[in-house]
């Protein structure tokens, strides 16, 4: 609502001498009218005392209870657990032993838990359970709790503090599954939680994924790698026996030292063979592996059965080659057989047709009255007839013997037989082999 207020030019002070004691520099402007709107907080909170005709005192103890009840309903969702009875009964003095995420209704965040989430969460707790607010209330529960709340506070919002107390976490800590849980089914989704909730102590950030039964070969060994090598940062300093700050003795104070270095180390070791055989479990269970070494093993008796195949078929080869070869070498012996029983098939023949070829001659010699013709040849002239047919055959090879036998075949007349004889005679002399007048029946 827009007000008009009225500012008329103030009065002149008592005293004022006119023009004696001032010197004008210049003319005064035309007053203006301007309409103000009163705001801010001020104003509202006086609107609303006169409104409701409260007293300041009325008016700040409500707006107080107003603001509390703003900030739980804002908070109510997110940051917002039941409380447990008995964790409002615990004492203050063992604040080591009490789960700060829970005091401050923050079990289902933990160290994922962020700043802003810590900060409200106190403011939260601390307008709920305030000693001064229960007091007014009427309630017994003393500070007890309240000062449970600050110790987790103070804790939680500190980064070294807070990293100390998340290394000993166990409520943050995911139960592996049973092997008889695993066999049936769901390895990824029961085992995926396990490996996100240790990969908060990796120094090495991101951390890999459990992932699913599509991840390739590649991506599961380098999860698995990761997971044996795991660097954590996980230093159980949360656990050490306080040293008191009244001891005198320095020995005293290096002993207590000294027995929380050991235990650190210890339970150090202790949790890096916990977390080892948590990886050979899962590595044992997860199918994946089981399909690698399959296909591996697929792969290794492939090339084997290749190999040997290879090594087969350079055998059969061998022994085929072996076996044509045999075979070739055969028939050339059989071949070669063959023809030399032909060769001597024919050369028997050859030698038959040879000796006919010789009878036939030394029959003409005698069917031509052995080149005599003044009726019964003398003895001396057979014996010279026939040891010129034994020396003319010898001379002949057998083609021209077979041809000789050939124009004597038939013939029967003794002048024409001699005439044959003569006519061979003449070309053997003629050919250079024989001389002349060795034929001497046929002179």
């Amino acid at each position: 609502m827009a007000t008009q207020v009225q500012l008329p030019l103030p009065v002149l002070p008592d005293g004022w001498a006119g023009t004696n004691n001032f010197k004008a520099s210049g003319t005064l402007s035309a007053p203006n009218q301007r309409n103000l709107e009163p705001v801010g907080p001020h104003f509202l909170a006086h609107a609303r005392r006169k409104r409701h005709k409260r007293t300041f005192s009325e008016d700040d103890r409500i707006q107080a209870q107003e603001n509390v009840k703003k900030v739980e309903d804002d908070d109510a969702g997110e940051i917002s657990e039941p409380e447990d009875p008995v964790m409002l009964q615990r004492d203050a003095k063992d604040w080591k032993n009490q789960d700060h995420y829970a005091v401050l209704g923050l079990s289902k965040y933990r160290y994922r838990a962020t700043e802003d989430q810590i900060k409200r969460a106190h403011r939260k707790k601390v307008l709920r359970h305030h000693p001064d607010k229960k007091a007014a209330a009427g309630s017994d529960e003393g500070d007890s709790f309240f000062k449970c709340i600050q110790k987790a506070t103070e804790v939680l919002s500190d980064p070294v503090k807070r990293r100390q107390f998340d290394s000993v976490d166990e409520a943050a800590d995911v139960e592996p599954p049973s092997k008889k849980q695993t066999q049936k089914g769901n390895f990824y989704k029961l085992w995926g939680p396990v490996f996100r909730a240790e990969g908060r102590f990796s120094k090495a950030q991101p951390v890999p994924q459990l992932g699913n039964d599509k991840a390739t070969k590649e991506d599961v060994e380098k999860f698995y790698d990761f997971w044996y090598n795991f660097d954590s940062w996980r230093s159980f300093e949360y656990q050490d026996e306080d040293v008191p700050d009244d001891t005198e003795s320095r020995d005293q104070r290096r002993h207590i030292e000294k027995k929380n270095m050991n235990a650190r180390k210890k339970k150090k070791t202790e949790d890096t063979a916990r977390l080892r055989g948590l990886v050979d479990q899962a590595l044992d269970l997860d199918e994946r592996i089981k399909k690698f070494k399959k296909e591996a093993h697929a792969e290794k008796n492939k090339k084997r059965f290749e190999k040997e195949a290879a090594e087969k078929k350079a055998k059969e080869d061998a022994q085929k080659a072996k076996e044509e070869e045999a075979k070739l070498t055969k028939e050339k012996e059989e071949s070669e057989k063959a023809d030399r029983a032909a060769g001597k098939k024919a050369k028997e023949a050859a030698k038959n047709a040879a000796k006919k070829n010789k009878r036939v001659v030394r029959a003409a010699v005698k069917d031509g009255n052995y080149f005599y013709s003044g009726g019964d040849a003398p003895a001396s002239q057979i014996e010279h007839a026939l040891n010129d047919a034994d020396s003319l055959i010898t001379k002949l090879d057998p083609d021209e013997l077979a041809a000789l036998t050939a124009k004597l075949n038939g013939k029967t007349d003794g002048g024409e037989i001699t005439k044959i004889f003569k006519e061979e005679s003449e070309r053997l002399v003629s050919a250079g082999k024989a001389q002349a007048g060795e034929f001497k029946s046929l002179a």
